[in-house]
Order: C-alpha cells, then structure tokens, then sequence
C-alpha cells in the first residue's frame, strides 16, 4: 500500500513517540468503552463512510482504465459496505475498533483488490486545469493588497477556501457533481473571524519576524486546493525567503495530489524563467511522504521527507489534522 523503501518516523515528534503521538485526535472510544460495542462516535463516523459510497462508485463505474468497471464498482460498494456494517454490530472486526485510519485503508483496499487505482484521475485533471488558468489572477489579486497583515489573512483565506474542494465528503461531492463549485464563491462564503479556533492574530506576529528558514507543508487536494490554495501562499514564503518542501502522498486516494502529479503541476505553474509568477522557485522543494491515505500517519513517512523536515522550523498541515495530535510540530 505504501513506498516500498523502509518508513520512519516524522522527525520532529516528541518521543517517546509511543506517548507522545496519536494518529486519530478523534476520541473514537475510551480504555471504559465495551470492546464488543460501537462508541456512538464509531457509529457516526462508521456512517460518514457508509454515505460516501454511492459517490465512490459512481467515480468507479465510469473508470476506463478498467475492464468491466460498473460491475466491479458494485462488488466495491458491497463489499465495503458490509465490513462497516460489521463494524457496527462488532467493532473488533476486520482489524478494528475502527477510526479514521483504518476506514480510509480498508476502502483503498477494496477499491485495489478491484483494479481501482486512481477513479478521481479524470477529475482531477480537469480540476487542476482550471485552476492553473486561474492562478495568475489569483496571485495578482493577492500581490495588489499592499498591506502584509491583510495579504496573509488573504492567503490563509485562500487555503481555507480550496480545501474545501474535498470530493472525499459524501455532501461534497454531491454539490460538486450537481452544480460545479467556484472558488471565488467560496472565498466570499467563508465563515467571518472570529473563527472556532482563531489563532491568526499569533501568526500574523510571527510571520513578521521572517524567523522561519524552512517550512514543511502537507498538502491535500488536487485543483483549487493545491493550486490556488496553497501555492499562492508557498510562494509568499518563497519571496520572505524561506525554503518551502512541499510533502505530498505517493500513492492516489480520493482527489489528492499526488508527488508525481505535484511536480507536473508546478512545470505548468513555472514560467520560461523557471519562476512562479516572478518569484524565484530555487528554493521550492518537493517531496513524496510515502503516504497513501487521505490522512497520514507521521510515525510512518518516507525517509527523504523526514531528512527534508528534520531542521524544518514551521510544519503545516493543511487537510490532514484529523490524523494529527502532538505538541512538538
């Protein structure tokens, strides 16, 4: 399922990682919990995933890269949907008790098993196509606002906005499928600050010291996302001067970009002089972190990411933080 060459731990968790790390921050059940029963957060989630399904397969069904894809799609939904069914009535069942992780792996599995490698490939070309036409605009926009405090929050707002392109959400992807998503609308839909977790003000302060020397980012979704999300903000931090490795996963799931497609992505962004939009690109790193889920388990990334990362003095998680709990990053 991963890299084959060995994976190690994310450099800069605390250790002992063993209690100092957790994948899931999600508390899915508790040491007091029935080992025998669903938590009714197992069961929310179990659902989540259980909604999803109709959507996969539909993305399935219409893969032309494999023989008889809606028949194989149907043996996809049926399959998965009754190891979460299982789930439900047993929670130690098919490696459980469940969590993100292990949800996400179990329907990558099954998809594999089938034939199914990539079934976001279509639309994530098409995705990433309108957004590299978008780009230019997107970074002008954001070089006219003249104020650095105001062009951060502009920028922050901007990740914010393409993360929410996640066809991984059953809700999502419907909206996506039915009447196409902008993002500029999505900008302008954006829940005003004071946000539920509202640190911006403290990284306002600390983007103005310029401290940061190297910046590790996890990104996250193909189009929007990657494009006119995080790299407008990468290569503001490209023109602050520090050295940016972006970490992306090796293998495809749902629309997530992959290594391979980032660094076609970026060929596409680059001018004729090798810059992105007039900011030199030298120090644009690029790095595949073995991962192969839409969540990520860092006491397991490739061994050239946690070389890049091991004097990274800012890590990024940008769509990832559902897999993410410890204080040291």
């Amino acid at each position: 399922m991963e890299s084959e060459s060995e994976m190690v731990a994310f450099p800069l968790l605390l250790t002992p990682i063993e209690t100092n790390y957790r994948v899931c921050t999600i508390p899915y059940r508790f040491p007091s919990d029935n080992p025998k029963k669903a938590t009714p957060t197992e069961l929310q989630w179990i659902d989540v995933f259980l909604n999803s399904i109709p959507s996969f397969k539909k993305r399935a069904e219409t893969d032309s890269t494999v023989p008889d894809a809606p028949l194989r799609a149907e043996k996809f939904a049926q399959r998965y949907g009754d190891i979460l069914e299982d789930f439900k009535k047993d929670p130690e069942s098919h490696g459980g008790p469940p969590d993100g992780v292990l949800l996400c792996r179990l329907r990558e599995l099954i998809l594999r098993e089938l034939g199914f490698v990539d079934i976001f490939k279509k639309v994530k070309d098409e995705e990433n196509a309108k957004a590299i036409s978008l780009f230019k605009n997107v970074v002008q926009l954001n070089d006219a606002i003249e104020d650095e405090a105001k062009r951060l929050e502009n920028l922050v707002k901007g990740i914010f906005a393409g993360n929410i392109f996640d066809l991984g959400s059953a809700e999502l992807a419907e909206v996506f499928s039915r009447d196409g998503m902008s993002f500029s609308a999505s900008c302008q839909n954006l829940t005003p600050r004071p946000w539920v977790i509202d640190d911006l003000d403290t990284f306002k302060v600390k983007w103005n010291k310029k401290t940061w020397k190297k910046v590790v980012i996890f990104v996250d979704n193909s189009g929007a996302d990657i494009i006119l999300g995080i790299f407008p903000f990468a290569r503001e931090l490209l023109r602050c001067g520090a050295q940016v490795v972006l970490a992306a996963n090796d293998m495809p799931s749902i629309n997530d970009v992959t290594y391979t497609e980032l660094i076609e992505i970026i060929a596409k962004l680059k001018d004729e002089n090798g810059q992105l939009m007039g900011v030199d690109t030298s120090n644009l790193l690029v790095a595949n972190s073995g991962n192969d889920l839409p969540v990520i388990d860092l006491s397991r990334v490739s061994q050239v990411l946690a070389y890049l990362a091991s004097d990274a003095d800012l890590v990024i998680l940008e769509g990832m933080v559902s897999s993410f709990q410890n204080n040291s990053v």
